[in-house]
């Protein structure tokens, strides 16, 4: 069959949901969809009836890379590799003999299960797919019915213009689509968590501004590259993506030679916020992200938590809150940022860290610790060198 005729039928997820805010989700979609789909060619993109269409121009597009990327899309919850076909039960059948011959060779079981969104068409679902069934059953008579537990289950869509035949779905990503809910920055070091919060809040639709802090020559090129790779993994989850990075080494020195000891990780997680909130006002974002677990490290206390965001006037979205560790390397095994993040290169975080660092801090200490900083000039400072990737 030629690849001209074989189509994409995406299923939206919560969009269905949205009421009256329904069309500026949809639209958001399909713009997402005909950015990432030109990796893959020529293609058109409608919406009707809850489905999303993605139709071949040409018989160069190459329909797997355009099923893969559609799967990686936030907002998409199905993708079906479907063939269309005339509104007759015996085009509908003729289609499904053909279209599934391959998968009918490694199955031993099957059911039909029919939709109609057109009630005008003669056969109800259930006759429908009664007669595409037996049809299926004459062309492979290897093959038995099971309506209860079969290996395979044949899809006939009824719609209004055309037919559809397709196998199993490919899961999507789920969500809603990037840009729905504004922008964010993100915090992201070269850990586990904070790519699965990246991944988390962009599944939410929000479009991330990913901020990475590095302290050279205590930190290596290699750790910023660690990074990097992480983006470029995520990329297909954000639609765009350019990694700010900051050089951190001076106010992490500044720290070090001037406040106790036992508060450096809160103070620099403070100027961490600090910095990443003028990023966001810069990119008119109304929020910040990180990978912050309850409990998880000193820094991740509750009263280490209300000491840093005190530090910011932006909310600070926390999606792994309540996650615990092996909830989170799930994920990343999920999303495929597990491996790099185990890469050994140290990150600004981890290399500054105190032998006993204050797990319950107070805010009046840690105001008076940073009275001894020109807070703003190194803020100034960071801001002024910030290296900026586009990741491709």
């Amino acid at each position: 069959m030629s690849i001209i005729n074989y189509q994409l039928l995406l299923k939206p997820g919560e969009l269905i949901l949205k009421g009256g805010n329904r069309r500026f989700f949809e639209e958001r979609l399909i713009g997402n969809l005909k950015v990432k789909l030109r990796a893959a060619g020529d293609f058109y993109v409608s919406a009707k009836q809850s489905t999303i269409y993605v139709e071949a121009r040409s018989e160069a597009a190459d329909m797997e890379l355009a099923a893969a990327l559609c799967a990686k899309t936030f907002g998409i919850v199905n993708v079906c590799k479907a063939v269309p076909c005339e509104k007759d039960k015996d085009a509908i059948a003729r289609t499904a003999i053909e279209f599934l011959a391959g998968a009918f060779s490694n199955i031993r079981t099957f059911k039909v299960e029919s939709k109609r969104s057109d009630k005008r068409f003669p056969l109800s679902s259930i006759e429908l797919s009664q007669y595409v069934g037996g049809a299926l059953d004459d062309a492979y008579p290897n093959v038995a019915v099971d309506v209860h537990t079969p290996d395979f289950c044949v899809n006939v869509e009824v719609r209004d213009s055309l037919a559809f035949v397709h196998g199993a779905p490919i899961p999507g990503a789920g969500g809603l689509p990037v840009g729905v809910s504004g922008r964010s920055v993100c915090l992201l070091s070269g850990g586990i968590d904070s790519p699965v919060a990246l991944y988390r809040m962009a599944k939410r639709g929000l479009k991330i501004i990913p901020v990475h802090f590095n302290a050279p020559p205590y930190t290596s090129e290699l750790a910023k590259e660690k990074v990097v790779d992480l983006c470029r993994v995520l990329l297909p989850y954000c639609e765009k993506l350019i990694l700010e990075v900051i050089n951190f080494t001076h106010v992490q020195e500044e720290i070090q030679r001037n406040c106790p000891e036992e508060l450096f990780t809160v103070i620099s997680r403070r100027f961490m916020t600090r910095i990443a909130e003028r990023i966001a006002i810069r990119n008119g974002a109304g929020s910040l992200i990180t990978g912050e677990s309850l409990g998880q490290v000193a820094s991740q206390t509750q009263e280490a938590i209300a000491v840093t965001e005190n530090a910011v006037k932006l909310p600070i979205m926390r999606p792994l809150i309540g996650s615990d560790k092996s909830e989170i390397v799930e994920l990343a095994r999920k999303i495929g940022t597990f491996d790099i993040s185990a890469r050994p290169y140290e990150d600004c975080c981890t290399v500054f860290t105190p032998r006993h660092p204050k797990t319950k801090p107070k805010l009046d200490p840690v105001i008076e610790a940073e009275g001894k900083l020109d807070a703003e000039a190194l803020i100034i400072e960071c801001l002024a060198n910030i290296e900026n990737i586009a990741i491709a």
